[in-house]
């Protein structure tokens, strides 16, 4: 349960109608929670902070991962991760069931790949304006292909026949 005040309220005369008047004295909205809370705040920054803590340790895993792999693997996974990012669009645009964090999921996980793969190009020395030129390039170079999961989707539905043909 919630309490609302409003704390004093000045309106200026009405002889002050067309000059702006500096004489209007609102102080804000309060809003006081009546209800008593069920955890002590301490102990719920203390789980917020732990919890934080995790997701770190999972970020700095998947760095990890993603640095141990080559320049060429990384190129790769990015086609692929952004080939998945259209597959989803595609879904919701289809109005089929897909899980909405996905997209956020895979939008990081190509920023934290996309970082990586800079981090490699300003250790070898390449300036900025050379980097764009390298990357509309290899954009221009990207063969289209299906994503992983259609490919999967096609290999599934290829199985489904051969089994409804041989039965």
């Amino acid at each position: 349960m919630a309490s609302l005040s409003i704390s004093s309220l000045t309106f200026p005369s009405n002889s002050n109608l067309t000059k702006p008047s500096t004489s209007s004295t609102f102080h804000g909205v309060r809003i006081a929670h009546l209800s008593p809370t069920r955890f002590p705040s301490a102990w719920s920054v203390r789980a917020s902070s732990s919890l934080s803590v995790v997701m770190m340790a999972k970020k700095e895993e998947e760095l990890k991962e993603i640095r141990a792999k080559t320049t060429e693997e990384i190129n790769e996974e990015i086609i692929d991760l952004k080939g998945e990012l259209f597959m989803l669009r595609l879904q919701r645009s289809a109005r089929n069931e897909f899980k909405s964090s996905d997209f956020r999921l895979m939008r990081k996980r190509i920023a934290r790949m996309l970082t990586v793969r800079r981090e490699r190009e300003l250790e070898e020395g390449i300036s900025k304006r050379l980097s764009r030129k390298l990357d509309k390039k290899w954009k221009k170079s990207i063969v289209p292909r299906p994503p992983p999961s259609l490919k999967k989707l096609q290999e599934e539905e290829a199985a489904e026949e051969a089994k409804e043909s041989s039965a």
